[in-house]
């Protein structure tokens, strides 16, 4: 990149419920948590990227939220808009705000997440599956999200022979990631063991409940600066050093190979701008809707050879001591999926852990990685974050 751009401030909410909430109101809470904690000046913000809460709300209610909150904040913004990529929507506005600043449009650009998990057992999961479910191919035959996800895992086991004993591990290693962070919504259920994992009640196979992500809702909110305007507000900023993206089918039954998902691709793009390879990496954060996704995560993001993800998280490799952390707020596993805002989750503990400012997690992470996607796992947008431009 040819001008360094950082995130300078990054905060969220605590994941849980909030009935007594409306999403709008998440979005607010979002912002003013971010400004009790940082020194920024509404002078300090031109740009405004939004993302909407769909998933419980409906789209349609909510494709205007930045003209409210460009109101409500009374910004002078050079350009605002509600961003849409699905999961990876929370890693898509940080490269569009990366470019705007490249481009002089802003010096620094404030991005939101707010979202309300449906209630699975009410039939918003169902509802939401139409979404991603391709009309003549897969929506007749009644599917919803797990066994659409379960499909890839499936096909990855077959292919490489990897067991259910690898999800379990990945499970375990960021529920005991998770009992380090303050806010994490699973710490209070305490340590988690191998055969509780492999035991629990049967969702999809290869899928069981405590290999499920934990539906909740939330939200947070970071600024992507300048380099003058990042190290004017914090001594130790996230810099962006280099990000990729990929976009290129919208339904699972459309994937031919493993090697077509997307992530791989995006990665390569990302390393390239950065001039980094993936021995370079420090930390990873992995959008993990399921246990399964951080095994095929840090297999696509280069980090380890094909086939050998499964034998990463068995190692202990990505858990607390390992050399190669992976989630360590918890991941969606543990910390939580706050519907729409979960991807911002990602984002926001590779920045803590970059800042140095993640408390008695923190790990040594000159470079860390996030990879989030999209629909079902449909686009993808990978960032590296470092301690230096």
């Amino acid at each position: 990149m040819s001008a360094a751009v950082a995130i300078a401030a990054v905060s969220e909410l605590t994941p849980g419920r909030y009935p007594e909430c409306s999403t709008h109101s998440l979005y607010q809470a979002a912002i003013a948590r971010l400004l009790a904690q940082w020194p920024i000046e509404p002078t300090d913000i031109q740009g405004l990227l939004v993302a909407p809460a769909g998933m419980a709300d409906g789209v349609s209610d909510n494709i205007f939220v930045h003209e409210r909150l460009v109101e409500e904040l009374g910004l002078e913004a050079t350009f605002a808009e509600t961003l849409n990529v699905g999961g990876s929507t929370h890693a898509v506005m940080a490269i569009r705000a990366a470019l705007a600043i490249r481009a002089g449009l802003a010096d620094g650009v404030l991005c939101v997440s707010a979202g309300r998990f449906p209630n699975v057992g009410g039939g918003g999961a169902q509802r939401n599956t139409r979404i991603f479910a391709h009309p003549d191919f897969d929506s007749l035959y009644g599917p919803y999200i797990p066994p659409i996800y379960a499909q890839v895992a499936t096909r990855h086991m077959h292919e490489y022979g990897i067991g259910r004993e690898a999800m379990a591990a990945v499970a375990v290693g960021q529920r005991a990631w998770a009992l380090r962070h303050p806010q994490a919504l699973m710490a209070r259920k305490g340590a988690l063991r191998a055969d509780e994992v492999i035991e629990s009640r049967p969702i999809a196979s290869p899928f069981h409940l405590l290999d499920c992500s934990v539906p909740c809702d939330g939200g947070g909110a970071y600024l992507v600066a300048s380099e003058r305007l990042a190290r004017r507000l914090n001594p130790r900023p996230a810099w962006l050093r280099g990000f990729g993206e990929i976009h290129r089918r919208a339904n699972i039954s459309q994937l031919r190979t493993l090697d077509d998902l997307g992530g791989q691709t995006a990665a390569q793009a990302a390393f390239r701008m950065a001039d980094l390879t993936p021995a370079d990496v420090r930390l990873a954060q992995l959008y993990d809707s399921f246990s399964y996704n951080p095994i095929l995560g840090v297999e696509h993001m280069g980090l380890v050879p094909a086939g050998q993800g499964g034998r990463f998280f068995l190692d202990g490799r990505g858990a607390p001591g390992g050399d190669l952390p992976v989630n360590s707020n918890g991941g969606l596993l543990s910390f939580g999926h706050t519907g729409d805002a979960s991807g911002l989750s990602v984002i926001a503990e590779a920045a803590l852990q970059v800042m140095g400012r993640a408390g008695e997690r923190q790990v040594n992470a000159p470079v860390a990685l996030v990879h989030c996607y999209g629909g079902m796992m449909s686009e993808h947008a990978v960032l590296l974050l470092g301690d230096a431009p």
